[in-house]
C-alpha cells in the first residue's frame, strides 16, 4: 500500500507543491512511533523555513482529503526540509552537488575500500566519477549504498 500512496501523491499532489515554487525531493509513507506518516520533503533555492512548510501544508491539505490516498486510513501529514546533508538520490541532487565534496559509502569493499571522500566530477545513469587525491575513480551505482554531501563549516 505504501508504494501506491506515494505514487498517487507524486502524480496528484506534487504538482501542486511544484506550482508553489518548491522542489519535491521525496515523498515518504511509513510507520513511525506515532503511527503512519505521510511526509513531503521539499526544497527551494532559498532553503526551507517553517513558513514554507506551513504554506505547503495549507495548499495540499484539502486536495489530500479529496484524493484520500490511504483509503480512509489515518496518517500524520508532515512537510519537511530534507536537510543540508541529505543523501544524493536523484538527477537534481547530482547536478546540485557536481564539483563538490561528497562521501560515498559502498555496500562492500572494493580493493579494500568501503568509503570514499572526494569531488563529484561526473555521473551517468550507470556510474559516478570521483576525484580522490588527484586520482579519478569510477564507481557503479549498484555498488553504492549512499552518497551524501560533505558539509564543511
Amino acid at each position: 500500500m505504501a508504494s501506491k500512496v506515494v505514487s498517487l501523491c507524486n502524480e496528484k499532489i506534487c504538482p501542486i507543491i511544484e506550482n508553489l515554487g518548491y522542489e519535491v525531493v521525496e515523498v515518504e509513507y511509513q510507520k513511525k512511533v506515532d503511527g503512519m506518516n505521510l511526509t513531503f520533503f521539499i526544497d527551494s533555492q532559498n532553503g526551507v523555513t517553517v513558513d514554507d512548510c506551513e504554506k505547503v501544508n495549507d495548499a495540499i491539505s484539502d486536495p489530500l482529503d479529496e484524493l484520500d490516498p490511504t483509503q480512509g486510513e489515518p496518517y500524520l501529514l508532515n512537510i519537511s526540509s530534507p536537510g543540508i546533508d541529505r543523501p544524493i538520490k536523484n538527477h537534481r541532487d547530482f547536478l546540485r552537488n557536481k564539483n563538490k565534496k561528497v562521501k560515498v559509502t559502498l555496500y562492500r569493499q572494493i580493493d579494500g575500500i568501503k568509503n570514499y571522500i572526494g569531488l563529484l566530477m561526473d555521473y551517468t545513469d550507470k556510474d559516478i566519477t570521483l576525484q580522490v587525491n588527484n586520482k579519478l575513480i569510477v564507481l557503479t551505482h549498484s555498488d553504492i549504498a549512499q552518497i551524501s554531501p560533505v558539509i564543511e563549516f
